[in-house]
């Protein structure tokens, strides 16, 4: 459990950290909720550890990750990719781009494509993850908007 816990802190830490690069302005916590983000990703990546799977993992946790980000977005009135692309540092797959670069500079092409497809695979988990879930979101509030929309009879 306390292992669990530090790996969250570190995925806060280290996207607290990456919030100094990419100029997040500390307005309205914005810095401290967009790095807790991250934290409570790098959690759901964990908790469905079970799976074996690092693809769904990736996709579940972008998922509870782009619903947050959602949330924080209408809470403190900013957009919402602030949250996002914060937060989504620690589920970059970044080691699976260097060795997919590694093996092809090496001339290894069977460890290529199969390390190069999987780190497509993780990668295309994000976007999924984050297209179902603002797709989701731009429904909710179309509806929203029919739905206090009254037109008047001629």
């Amino acid at each position: 459990m306390l292992q669990f816990l530090l790996f969250c802190f570190y995925a806060f830490v280290g996207s607290f950290g990456y919030c100094f690069l990419a100029n997040i302005r500390p307005r309205k916590h914005m810095l401290f909720f967009a790095s807790l983000g991250s934290g409570l990703c790098w959690a759901v990546y964990l908790l469905f550890n079970f799976l074996q799977n690092d693809i769904l993992q990736a996709f579940l946790a972008t998922t509870a990750l782009t619903i947050y980000a959602e949330i924080m977005a209408r809470i403190f009135k900013s957009p919402a990719t602030v949250y996002l692309v914060i937060s989504l540092i620690p589920l970059v797959p970044g080691g699976g781009i260097y060795h997919t670069m590694e093996h092809c500079i090496n001339g290894d092409m069977m460890a290529f494509l199969q390390e190069g497809s999987h780190t497509f695979g993780v990668a295309g988990a994000l976007a999924l993850g984050i297209l179902v879930v603002t797709s989701v979101m731009r429904l909710f509030a179309a509806a929203k908007a029919l739905r206090g929309h009254h037109p008047q009879k001629i």
